[in-house]
């Protein structure tokens, strides 16, 4: 298997690279934002640009860059473009720009929106230019680009402005490219068209002859692209050299084709005209399919293609087909071709009598037409409509192969996407991993197309939805899955030994060298398939490793994914292992399968079952594992092997490679999926639609809703009737009661209800809408039932005084339908989330919810806050993993619930037994569940039955208030209450009391009855299970654990009547849907109710490590973003709570209208100043140190070694002036600067009491959904704006700190970038440099804005900013009184030699943005730098240098390295003192490789 080149990465132009170049300059002089005098428009400018720039750099990527970035279409282009001035390079310069936002991924459309006038004029232009001759005025290449601009139109339908364009030519008219007698066969099929057909006809009569004219020319459009791409297509020759711009269009003109196929609204009408035109069969037949090397892609693309024309669904009506539907048309096709080859063929008599299963092949089909005549072949295609009649007295102009594939691919019979889907291996093999057209690297520019699908806002069925997401889903862990491989493999060192056979020079944790591998068992196939139900091996393995790498490998549970790979190395012993090369040939790999674990085997040669016995010791170093191999795949090698002699895979494996437990999960989706696609999907039909992309997007409204419930109890919502009128803005409060004093929450509130499930919520006559009764709410106070006497029967009641936006979200929430609420940061997402549960429980106590989130931490956030409110705990289960984080005594995972039931049926009990002591009954009531009930039924019932009769209002006599209490038969019981019981003001309160201690008696009982199953059901799983099933009412689990475990809940007949997902924004596609179908549906139908998604699309999408999938495929879109695209109404929470009113502008521009609460003007936390700084935010700029800005010791893994030493010396500067170090987090947007900020830190101030360590160093990813006081930012890029650039990165970066934010960045880079314009223009409107107040202690009085008292320095640079850092910390040294003992903890020689500091999070997460998860990832660490702080020896050693570590073992940066040590005088004066060179080692190694 041939090696794939490791792809170019694209390197980004520096700030003074842009600087020099000649785009830069015409920028500032024509179109620059922040150039205030600009030159007037001038054509020739763009005449130049495109000739000289682009055409001249053959469209060079970093080109048109620069052009993009320089807002060039947004501020030049666009701006000036008429009809009168529209030109070639005019209309090419354009869709580079277009194209080039596309592959950043920014907005496109915007600027086109905003000017709409000329864009039909500019698309007929495109149109025109697209059919232009390929040896005319435009090249291939600029074709090529016009292709892939189209594509962008055709992919962007939810753009009003391209959808007008498109439209002309997708519609019905387009059937005009039809030849004459199909488009009658067509029409005849339905009698509909035929009236709409002719009504296309008449109106066309009426149009003026140019209109017509011009109509016709955009309904031919895509028919005229087809047939100039077959001419393209068979100009590319068999073997001699053929340009790559021809390929290269071929490749997009597929890509273009697939596209148009797999969305509704264009295949409906175009995929006859594809059909027509036979495209697929050209393409098949065409010299480039044949081509090894470059038709590969072509090939890939082109079964993409087939797949979608032959799919499984009514082009008409959108609805899917079945089976038996498909049989039907694929036997209605031989049968029709049966019957022409009766009439008019007698050479075909066999054919035309057999039955269709004998002549439905390939082979027979081929065998019976081979024989016949070119001419026969044409008039049998034209009988069937497929090809123009042959006129008698001419031959055919198609040649024989085209016209037998024409007829034999139509009729051949298909295998069902389903059975594909079954037959399908679900591990991937060496020959799709290392497959760059379907795994492409990480160094995927967005250039080229890839045979991938994509995610877009439509699907054609729930079968195409679940199949890309399947795809795609199993590609992405491939992607992981090669990473895995290729660090492990190339650890072990493969080496060719002396006889030929292969020796292992080094080792790896994650893998094993196998000693023997063996089949034991091939199970025989079920009924109906030809692969085996199951194949077992086992796996012998030598763990002569440390104990606790061969705990790990003994710890293998069931279910764990394990890959066996054949290594046949051809370098000699001893050959360096080189990562830039191709990875393949150095190791030489040969195979790859994947696994899964059994389990281990004992002495006796049995697997060793998970359970809670412990598990045997077993002697030596040599373990086996059984492990099931993939039957698909085993069957495919299998028939290889015997078909065609290749040897038999399962004798060669000599590696056998494990992979942590958390990445490892994708096996257990992917069969989720498939057995979703192969049972009857049935998701809620006011769903169906809409998650297809379909119909109207508000049809799952609240309002639209058929049973929309007129009458809610929002019981603790609101905390008054004051908060409740201002909560419903524009609507009449009408309270049941007029007395003041009743009107007190619980409220039960009656909405108007419009009836009429299609009507418009805002009615155009606007009738019903201003009738008095439709803008009526009827509340009525109601007061709870008394719960008993005791303080803990009293209700939790919600404190919190939601805004008017909020309790729409929640009278949403708790109404049928889809509610969507979009809920910038710090809106209190949580606490709407929380209340709508809470309010859903008392409404509905039949019903039960599923809670979903992205992460545990957010479902304990959630849970935490569930607690506080009126849910009865037994009612809470929490499954997954998660649930050892909560931070709460109670444990809510399966087993612990179980332990609370029998717990609390024992305190049941013995409450049970004091009752029966009160009343004096003799026995044993309280011996189980049971005998309880009977208790209660025979004695307890009785008493209380006879109690009321005594004491129940008799006819007219005023009842006596004392007869309460006296006749009370329960006074004994309830003496441990406070006292007295009954007050004795009036009758009706003390009646109410009694009745509440009786309701207090009852709900114990009651538990105990719904408690009597855990007596019957013996085993802690049966106990868990009936829990889930039956007791449970609020069940929380993550979205993966979902996916994990769909199989079994819906086996256990799980079932739930809502869904709240918080973070939706944040899961991928496929986790959102798939938590909608845990249950069997009930007689073909979802009991699914309500949908409530919590999210804020603005901010960051699922991570995707692999860029292809993320850019070219849109894996990260969520199901969130989509519906929010779609135009699914959302109800978007318009007030924070979070942040200072002047932080939060940096980032309330993404939202449609973001408010303050009243709070964040008024409390004195938000209204003091930062004590020390004279800004509440501010950007910082920060220059090259020592000439090296950002570095990358190694790809996508960004340093700034200046940005770091700033950073951190601010840092230092807020603890030595009193700030908590807790309430300050530092951020930065790559992984590489975390790890040096981290090293930075501990060698400078970790282990001193003085400064300590901050709340958190991690990534803006990461931190995302938690908040700080103080926010310090480091950007890092010098060179380009990089992956800020996507505004949401910068909203999340923007919006984490609640009282001040300090970015550090190189602002000449990030203030030209269009994106991030509305933020960066406030942050440079203040100073660029760091204005300090040092004699300003911590807290301060000073109001924010207000003028210091004390004196204002200003920072220059870093090393002035480390240089005050040091002087002021042994200043503060000098004036404590124990100056003496403090004196050696100065910082930063905190670190002992051979001493190991433990970073705070010693997780260290590399599996961020991106990046590769390596763990010996080169981290230039200590500071290498400038200011030590530190004084080991009272005078500075002139001329001693510092030494820079590198991380885990590898090697530093040389940039960085290069920045080591001459700088200590330059930053601190003469009183720096440097640390003996070489002596400490990296700090933060030790937990990296632990």
């Amino acid at each position: 298997m041939a090696a794939p080149a490791q792809p170019k990465k694209i390197v980004a132009p520096t700030v003074s690279q842009i600087n020099a170049e000649f785009v830069t300059q015409l920028a500032c002089k024509y179109w620059a934002p922040h150039i205030k005098k600009k030159s007037p428009f001038d054509i020739k400018v763009i005449e130049d640009i495109y000739e000289k720039e682009i055409v001249k750099s053959r469209f060079a990527i970093r080109k048109i860059m620069l052009l993009e970035f320089s807002q060039y279409l947004e501020n030049y282009l666009w701006m000036n473009y008429s009809p009168e001035v529209s030109s070639k390079a005019y209309l090419m310069s354009i869709c580079c720009m277009v194209n080039e936002k596309f592959r950043e991924n920014v907005p496109a459309w915007e600027t086109f929106k905003k000017k709409p006038d000329h864009f039909p004029f500019f698309f007929k232009c495109i149109l025109k230019a697209a059919l232009a001759e390929t040896d005319g005025e435009f090249s291939l290449h600029e074709q090529t680009v016009l292709l892939l601009f189209l594509d962008h139109c055709f992919n962007s339908l939810e753009v009003d402005l391209i959808r007008s364009q498109v439209q002309q030519l997708i519609s019905l008219p387009m059937w005009m490219g039809l030849q004459p007698a199909r488009l009658e066969l067509e029409l005849k099929k339905t009698p509909k068209l035929k009236k709409f057909w002719n009504l296309i006809k008449k109106n066309d009569e009426k149009m003026d002859p140019e209109a017509r004219e011009q109509a016709y020319q955009e309904r031919r459009f895509l028919s005229q692209l087809i047939q100039k791409f077959i001419c393209v297509l068979k100009s590319v020759p068999l073997s001699e050299p053929v340009t790559m711009d021809k390929v290269h269009y071929c490749e997009r003109f597929i890509e273009l084709m697939i596209d148009l196929e797999a969305l509704l609204p264009t295949r409906r009408w175009f995929n006859t005209i594809l059909d027509d035109s036979h495209l697929l069969v050209h393409c098949y037949l065409s010299n480039l399919v044949h081509r090894e090397e470059d038709g590969h892609l072509f090939s890939q693309l082109l079964d993409m293609l087939k797949f979608y024309t032959g799919f499984e669904i009514n082009d008409q009506t959108g609805n899917a087909l079945t089976e038996n539907e498909m049989t039907t048309i694929h036997y209605d096709r031989i049968t029709s071709l049966q019957r022409a080859a009766f009439a008019h063929f007698p050479e075909l008599y066999d054919f035309a009598l057999s039955n269709v299963a004998e002549v439905d092949t390939r082979g027979s089909l081929v065998k019976l037409f081979g024989p016949l005549s070119s001419n026969t072949l044409h008039q049998v295609a034209s009988y069937l409509c497929l090809l123009p009649t042959l006129p008698k007295t001419e031959d055919t102009t198609f040649d024989k192969e085209f016209l037998l594939e024409l007829l034999v691919s139509r009729h051949e019979r298909r295998i069902s996407q389903i059975q594909q889907l079954n037959q399908m291996p679900l591990y991937p093999t060496e020959k799709i991993i290392w497959d760059e057209n379907i795994v492409p690297t990480e160094y995927y520019s967005g250039e080229g197309c890839l045979a991938l699908p994509k995610l877009n806002l439509q699907f054609l069925t729930l079968h195409d939805y679940l199949l890309r997401n399947f795809n795609l889903f199993r590609l992405e862990s491939t992607y992981e899955i090669r990473q895995d491989i290729e660090d492990s493999v190339s650890r072990m060192k493969p080496w060719q030994s002396e006889y030929g056979g292969v020796v292992f020079g080094g080792w790896a944790r994650m893998a094993q060298p196998i000693v023997a591998f063996t089949v034991v068992e091939v199970a025989k196939p079920n009924i109906g398939e030809n692969w085996p139900t199951r194949v077992r091996a086992d796996v012998t393995i030598n763990l002569n490793v440390r104990d606790h790498i061969k705990d790990e490998w003994e710890g293998l549970r069931k279910h764990d994914v394990c890959f066996l790979i054949t290594v046949r190395p051809t370098k000699p012993y001893g050959t360096k292992f080189d990562r830039r090369r191709p990875f393949i040939e150095q190791v030489g790999l040969v195979y790859v399968r994947g696994c899964e674990i059994q389990g281990m085997l004992d002495d006796k040669g049995r697997v060793i079952e998970d359970g809670p016995e412990p598990r045997p010791n077993l002697r030596g170093e040599s373990r086996t594992f059984r492990v099931f191999l993939d039957p698909n795949q085993y069957q495919q090698d299998m028939t290889n092997t015997i078909q065609n002699g290749a040897e038999d895979v399962y004798e060669t494996f000599n590696i056998i490679m494990r992979r942590k437990p958390k990445e490892n999960n994708f096996k257990a989706v992917l069969e989720t999926i498939r057995n979703l696609m192969n049972t009857d999907c049935v998701v809620p039909a006011w769903l169906h639609d809409i998650i297809l992309g379909y119909g109207d997007p508000s049809s799952a409204h609240y309002s639209k809703m058929p049973n929309q419930i007129a009458t809610l109890d929002f019981n603790d919502t609101f905390l008054s009737i004051e908060h409740l009128k201002a909560s419903f803005p524009g609507l009449n409060v009408k309270v049941t009661v007029d007395d003041p004093a009743l009107q007190i929450p619980p409220f039960r509130i009656t909405f108007p209800v419009r009836s009429g499930k299609g009507k418009k919520r805002k009615d155009v006559d606007g009738e019903d809408e201003d009738s008095e009764e439709a803008k009526t709410l009827i509340v009525e106070p109601h007061v709870i039932p008394n719960r008993g006497p005791y303080p803990y029967n009293q209700p939790k009641r919600n404190t919190i005084q939601f805004t008017h936006t909020q309790i729409e979200a929640i009278r949403a929430g708790m109404q049928p339908g889809l509610t969507m609420v979009v809920g910038p940061p710090g809106t209190g997402k949580t606490d709407v989330a929380v209340q709508i549960i809470s309010n859903i429980y008392h409404n509905f106590p039949e019903q039960r919810t599923l809670i979903v989130t992205h992460s545990n931490q957010a479902l304990n956030q959630l849970f935490e806050k569930i607690m506080a409110l009126d849910i009865d705990e037994r009612h809470l289960l929490r499954l997954g993993h998660g649930e050892e984080e909560l931070e709460t005594e109670k444990d809510f995972s399966r087993y612990g619930r179980v332990n609370y039931v029998l717990a609390r049926r024992i305190e049941l009990l013995e409450e049970v037994k004091r009752l029966q002591k009160s009343l004096g009954v003799p026995g044993d009531a309280s011996y189980t569940c049971e005998t309880a009930g009977y208790f209660f039924l025979y004695q307890v019932m009785s008493r209380w039955e006879e109690y009321i009769s005594k004491v129940k209002n008799k006819g007219n006599t005023s009842p006596d208030v004392t007869e309460v209490s006296t006749f009370f038969p329960f006074h004994e019981y309830f003496a441990n209450a406070p006292q007295p019981i009954f007050k004795g003001r009036s009758y009706e309160e003390d009646m109410e009391i009694a009745e509440g201690c009786f309701r207090h008696i009852k709900k114990i009982f009651t538990q105990l009855e719904e408690f009597r199953a855990s007596e019957l059901l013996r085993s802690g799983l049966d106990r868990s299970k009936y829990l889930l099933v039956k007791e449970a009412k609020i069940i929380a689990m993550t979205c993966t654990h979902a996916a994990l475990k769909r199989h079994d809940l819906v086996k256990l007949g799980f079932k739930y009547d809502n869904i709240l997902m918080e973070e939706a924004a944040q899961i991928l596609e496929i986790e959102t849907f798939i938590p909608l179908l845990l249950q069997n549906p009930q007689d073909g139908f979802s009991r699914l109710k309500r949908w409530i998604m919590i999210g804020d699309h603005h901010q960051l999408p699922p991570v995707i490590k692999n860029m292809a999938f993320q850019k070219y495929s849109n894996m990260e879109q969520s199901l969130f973003t989509r519906f929010v695209r779609i135009g699914v109404p959302t109800v978007d929470l318009d007030a924070q709570g979070r942040a200072r009113a002047s932080l939060c502008n940096l980032y309330n521009w993404r939202y449609k209208k973001l408010g303050n609460l009243p709070h964040v003007q008024l409390l004195p936390e938000f209204s003091t100043a930062n004590a020390g700084l004279l800004y509440d935010f501010q950007l910082i700029n920060v220059e090259d140190f020592q000439g090296v800005g950002e570095s990358e010791p190694n790809p996508y893994f960004y340093q700034n070694l200046g940005e770091a030493e700033y950073v951190v010396a601010l840092f230092m500067y807020m603890c030595l002036l009193g700030y908590p170090a807790d309430k300050i987090s530092i951020l930065t947007t790559y992984n590489g600067q975390k790890h040096l900020i981290r090293d930075i830190i501990n060698r400078r101030c970790g282990n001193n009491p003085l400064i300590g360590r901050p709340n958190k160093v991690t990534t803006v990813d990461r931190f995302q959904g938690q908040q700080n006081d103080y926010i310090l930012l480091s950007l890092v890029r010098t060179r380009a704006v990089g992956h800020l650039r996507d505004v949401r990165r910068l909203v999340v970066a923007m919006s984490r700190a609640r009282l001040g934010l300090y970015i550090f960045a190189r602002v000449s880079l990030f203030q030209n970038c269009f994106e991030l314009t509305p933020a960066f223009s406030q942050l440079t409107a203040r100073p660029l440099h760091l204005h300090i107040i040092p004699t300003e202690p911590f807290p301060t009085c000073r109001k924010n804005g207000e003028r210091p008292s004390h004196e204002v320095q200003v920072i220059k640079n870093m090393p002035q900013m480390a240089n005050f850092v040091y002087n002021m910390y042994m200043h503060l040294i000098q004036t404590t009184h124990h100056y003496h003992q403090t004196f050696l903890q100065l910082p930063p020689a905190m670190v002992e030699e051979g001493e190991e500091v433990q970073s705070q999070e010693t997780e260290m997460e590399t599996e961020e943005e991106g990046m590769p998860p390596q763990a010996d990832m080169p981290c230039v660490t200590d500071a290498s730098v400038s200011h030590e702080l530190v004084a080991s020896q009272p005078e500075a050693i002139p001329g001693q240098t510092e030494a820079t570590f590198g991380r885990a073992g590898t090697g530093s940066s040389p940039e960085v390295t290069s920045a080591v040590s001459e700088v200590t005088a330059a930053a601190a004066g003469s009183d720096a003192v440097p640390t003996e060179a070489g002596t400490q080692q990296d700090a933060t190694s030790a937990p990296e490789t632990k």
